[in-house]
C-alpha cells in the first residue's frame, strides 16, 4: 500500500521554523514506528505571492485536493499590508478552506499539568482541562447575503446576514457527535435561540440529528453568552462544544486563553469523507506568523507539532501514535523545556525552537 500523503505549507514568519520541527517528528515516525508519509513542500501566503504573484498557486490548490492531509504553518506579515485585498497572504488560506469545503473547525483546549500556572485562571479551575470546540467554518454571518455598507436616508448602514441551512447544521452536528464518541460522549450545542431564528433552527436540527443518529451521546443546549461565562467559571464541565461560525470564533479564542499560551494550541479543519473514508483536512496551529520573532529561534513549535498529532488521529486513524506524541510533548514540558512564551515569573533560561524539538524527540525515544 502507498504511504499516506501530506502537503506541507510552511508559509510565512515563524511558519518555516515551527514546521521544520514537525518535519523532524514526521521523519521520526517513519524511522522508529514504521509509519512513513509521502510528504511534499510548497508555498502559501506571502511566500507564494513573492514567487507567483498570488497567495496560492493553482497547482498547489490542485495538489491540496489530492493529498490525504495538508499541514500549514502560518501566513501574513507587515511586508504584505499594502497589497490589494484579493492577493493578501490570508486569501491563500481562505481559498484552501473554501475549495476543500472544510466546514468543521476543531479547536482543542488542553491544559498540560506543567503549564497549569500559566493560565489567567486559578490552577484548580484549569488543571486537567481537555475540551474540544467544533466551529462551523463555511457559513453563517461571515458569508451570508446581503452584506455590505449601504446608504440609508442620510446615513450609512452596515449589514451582515446570519444564514444557515438545515444541511449545513446537520453536517457540523454529525462531526461533533462523532468526535464525542471518541472522547467523553457529551456534546453541548451553543446558539442564541432566545433571540435569533437561526439559533432556533440550529437547536432543532442538532437535537434531531442526535435523536435519530446518536442516541448514545449526551446532548445539552446552552445560549452562547452563557457558554462564554461558563468557560471561564467552570470549563471542565464541557467535553465537546458545537457552535456556529461567529460564536465559534469568539468561544474558541476564549477557551484558548484558558491554557496559558497560543503557542500550545493546534487546530484542524475537516470536510466531508472521501471514498476512502478520510475527510479532506487541513491542520494548522492557532497562532499567527509572529513576524517580530521570525528567524530568531524563539518560536514555540508545540502548536504545530500537536496539529500533526491531530492529523495522526483524525486523518490517519493512528490514535495510539497521536497519544504517544501528545505524551512526549507533556513529558518535555514536565522536564522543564520552555520556549520564551512559556517562561514563568520564576525566570530561567528559555530554549530555542530547535531545542524544544530535541526535547520532544528525546521523549519520543524514551516512549519506545
Amino acid at each position: 500500500m502507498a504511504n499516506p500523503s501530506l502537503l506541507i505549507l510552511p508559509g510565512d514568519g515563524i511558519g518555516p521554523e515551527v514546521m521544520a520541527q514537525v518535519t523532524r517528528i514526521i521523519d521520526w515516525f517513519g524511522e522508529k514506528r514504521d509509519l512513513a508519509f509521502d510528504a511534499e513542500h510548497d508555498l502559501v501566503g506571502g511566500a507564494a505571492y513573492d514567487k507567483h504573484g498570488t497567495p496560492l498557486h493553482d497547482d498547489t490548490m490542485a495538489r491540496a485536493l489530492e493529498v490525504d492531509a495538508v499541514l500549514l504553518g502560518a501566513v501574513g506579515g507587515p511586508k504584505y499590508d499594502d497589497l490589494d485585498f484579493s492577493v493578501k497572504p490570508e486569501r491563500g488560506l481562505l481559498r484552501l478552506r473554501k475549495e476543500m469545503d472544510l466546514f468543521s473547525n476543531l479547536r482543542p483546549a488542553q491544559c498540560f499539568d506543567a503549564l497549569a500556572d500559566f493560565s489567567s485562571l486559578k490552577k484548580d479551575i484549569v488543571a486537567g482541562l481537555d475540551i474540544m470546540i467544533v466551529r462551523e467554518l463555511t457559513s453563517g454571518v461571515y458569508f451570508g447575503e446581503p452584506r455590505g455598507i449601504f446608504e440609508e436616508g442620510n446615513e450609512r448602514v452596515g449589514i451582515n446576514t446570519q444564514r444557515y441551512t438545515e444541511s449545513e447544521i446537520e453536517r457540523v452536528a454529525r462531526s461533533a457527535f462523532e468526535l464525542a464518541r471518541r472522547r467523553g460522549n457529551k456534546v453541548c450545542s451553543m446558539e442564541k435561540a432566545n433571540v435569533m431564528e437561526s439559533g432556533i433552527l440550529w437547536r432543532e436540527v442538532t437535537q434531531r440529528v442526535r435523536d435519530a443518529e446518536y442516541p448514545d451521546v449526551e446532548l445539552s443546549h446552552m445560549y452562547a453568552d452563557n457558554g462564554a461565562m461558563q468557560l471561564v467559571r467552570a470549563p471542565k464541565q464541557f467535553d465537546v462544544i458545537v457552535t456556529d461560525n461567529l460564536f465559534g470564533d469568539i468561544l474558541s479564542d476564549c477557551a484558548a486563553m484558558l491554557t496559558g499560551s497560543l503557542g500550545m494550541l493546534p487546530s484542524a479543519s475537516l470536510g466531508a469523507p472521501n471514498a476512502d473514508g478520510r475527510p479532506k483536512a487541513l491542520y494548522e496551529p492557532v497562532h499567527g506568523s509572529a513576524p517580530d520573532i521570525a528567524g530568531q529561534g524563539k518560536a514555540n513549535p508545540i502548536a504545530c507539532i500537536l496539529s500533526f498529532a491531530m492529523a495522526l488521529r483524525y486523518s490517519f486513524d493512528q490514535g495510539e501514535e497521536a497519544a504517544r506524541l501528545e505524551k512526549a510533548v507533556e513529558q518535555a514540558l514536565a522536564d522543564g523545556a520552555r520556549t520564551p512564551d512559556l517562561m514563568g515569573p520564576e525566570g530561567g533560561t528559555p530554549i530555542t525552537t530547535e531545542e524544544m524539538g530535541n526535547a520532544i524527540l528525546k521523549a519520543l525515544d524514551a516512549s519506545l
